[in-house]
């Protein structure tokens, strides 16, 4: 028996900024023990609701499954330790396989040697017993472990969620240095727009904020689109009540009124992309999108939210100024009544 099935305790990754949000979105889905730590929040849950966490979560990045943990202080013990884990009862040579690994404040100080030498563990551990072993596969695997040594302690995990959930299946397009999803939820989320007043985004570029504020509009579940996820692959996975969670989700579904979310762009090639995202899901449609520069929009009365260009997508810092003092004055003169939720890289 593994750790994660002896006391249902579970790991999810955060960004720092917003962990309050994946607390928050932790207890709403009946978490139990929360507790937050650095860049993650350890939390119990039994299967439903471990399924349900990674279905609905907009903020974590992913949620990880305790196997073992060990003191570790050289790569030698590491590769004797993971070497006796019985990874039969996880998986077979016909699996392939990726590891991520991240060492802080231990003797071991090198993350991709570590990974190596779990990855020989797991190789020599399928050799000895069946004289074929699983292969590596770093872009599509069928199972993601995740190595975690601090203060010379060890952990060994196994993603549940497969792969980052940011990545949420509705990119289909993309313009230069796009938001994040999971940040682009939490600007939604921090804003507390609940769609009693429109919204609209005047720089929306790809459309990442306009569909993470449509999915929390609509209740689509962040992981709807997704394909496959990494509890698929537990050898304790019950599909029948993944199949009774993810149904009960997806009955709460909501369509999305026409004028709620809109946006506009100076670029009508990002345009475009917006709308070629919003149109994966059928709600989409009623996402109103032009190409416009916010210069020439006469005046709005919404709940605007956006994410201005910096950096790489801005040019000099002439620029710069001359844009942000623009985008000032006309939140000043044509957008009185408006509340404004702008987010800055820096």
């Amino acid at each position: 028996m593994f750790d994660y099935q002896r006391n249902s305790r579970f790991f999810a990754q955060v960004a720092e900024e917003i962990k309050d949000l994946g607390v928050e979105e932790l207890t709403n889905l009946n978490a139990k023990n929360i507790s937050p730590v650095y860049r993650g929040i350890y939390f119990d849950a039994d299967k439903a609701t471990l399924y349900a966490v990674n279905y609905h979560c907009r903020y974590l990045t992913r949620i990880l499954a305790p196997l073992l943990a060990f003191h570790c202080h050289d790569t030698k013990y590491l590769y004797k330790k993971a070497k006796n884990v019985n990874w039969g009862e996880l998986l077979t040579p016909d699996h392939s396989l990726a590891i991520t690994a991240t060492v802080s404040h231990s003797r071991i100080t090198h993350s991709r040697y570590a990974a190596l030498k779990l990855k020989d563990a797991i190789v020599e551990h399928f050799m000895e017993a069946r004289s074929k072993r699983p292969r590596i596969d770093t872009v599509h695997p069928d199972i993601r472990l995740d190595l975690h040594i601090e203060q010379n302690l060890a952990t060994i995990s196994w993603d549940t969620s497969g792969g980052s959930l940011h990545r949420r299946g509705y990119r289909m397009d993309s313009v230069e240095a796009p938001i994040q999803e999971t940040v682009a939820a939490a600007i939604i989320g921090l804003s507390q727009w609940d769609g009693s007043q429109p919204l609209y985004d005047l720089m929306c570029g790809s459309g990442t904020l306009l569909i993470e504020a449509m999915m929390k509009y609509c209740r689509i579940p962040a992981g709807f689109l997704r394909q496959r996820f990494g509890f698929e692959m537990l050898p304790d996975f019950d599909q029948a009540l993944w199949l009774k969670t993810k149904h009960a989700s997806d009955e709460n579904i909501k369509p999305l009124p026409i004028g709620i979310i809109s946006g506009s762009d100076i670029s009508a090639t990002a345009v475009d992309a917006a709308r070629k995202n919003a149109s994966v899901f059928r709600q989409g449609r009623n996402v109103k999108l032009r190409a416009m520069d916010f210069r020439e929009i006469e005046s709005l009365t919404t709940t605007i939210v956006c994410n201005p260009p910096y950096g790489v997508r801005l040019g000099s810092k002439d620029e710069a100024a001359e844009l942000y003092k623009q985008f000032g004055d006309f939140l000043k003169q044509r957008c009185k009544g408006s509340t404004a939720y702008i987010y800055f890289g820096d």
